[in-house]
């Protein structure tokens, strides 16, 4: 896979290179700055990006903006978003298009390099990655919320639907049959009033958006 990598710290960027190469990817371009990424994202269109939230040229939010603008330009363009924090906003403007192809980890987390390599995966097959860290604060809710409807378990299948996984993947994580993901599901939905959707990343947004109610 053609990636392009936008992080300001020449430490951590050797060591995602390392990563990503010994993953089989390709990096064709590493910058340092928001500006340089969307220049080389347009210069040579990426199978992916992969790209800090905090960097040049302010050295705030521009690695995030760079890639909302970039995934505005390019239709399709998947992009994973590291942060070193958990900043829920953040997340949720990522988001925000309703197109998938789309994932936002903590640095921490890419660390690992089944992880990362699993995140990659998913993202260029059109899905969503969220961070279970994100994902859990994003669950805080208060006693009068919807989320009060749902069941322990529903909540913990609400958990991993927000961070991306199939129903399969749940099956499997949770140790349930398919037919009870898809009754949990189809419950999780109706409790929340939300329209039942099996796109993995529509299911996703679906949840990110009545969180941000």
């Amino acid at each position: 896979m053609r990636i392009i990598l936008a992080e300001d710290s020449a430490l951590l960027r050797e060591g995602l290179v390392r990563l990503l190469e010994e993953a089989g990817h390709q990096v064709i371009a590493c910058v340092g700055t928001a500006p340089d990424l969307v220049s080389a994202v347009n210069a040579d269109l990426p199978d992916l990006v992969i790209t800090d939230v905090r960097m040049p040229p302010d050295n705030h939010d521009d690695g995030l903006k760079a890639a909302v603008e970039l995934r505005a330009r390019h239709p399709g363009l998947a992009v994973l978003v590291l942060s070193a924090y958990v900043e829920q906003s953040y997340a949720r403007e990522l988001f925000a298009d309703g197109r998938g192809a789309v994932g936002y980890l903590l640095k921490d987390r890419v660390a690992n390099l089944a992880t990362l390599n699993d995140a990659i995966q998913r993202i260029s097959g059109g899905g969503t990655v969220i961070d279970p860290e994100v994902v859990s604060q994003m669950l805080v809710h208060s006693p009068s919320s919807p989320l009060e409807r749902l069941t322990p378990r529903e909540r913990e299948v609400l958990e991993l639907i927000a961070q991306g996984l199939s129903n399969q993947a749940i099956c499997d994580k949770l140790f349930l049959s398919e037919g009870a993901v898809e009754k949990h599901i189809s419950s999780i939905f109706s409790k929340l009033d939300l329209p039942v959707d099996t796109g993995a990343h529509r299911r996703v947004l679906a949840v990110l958006a009545w969180l941000q109610q």
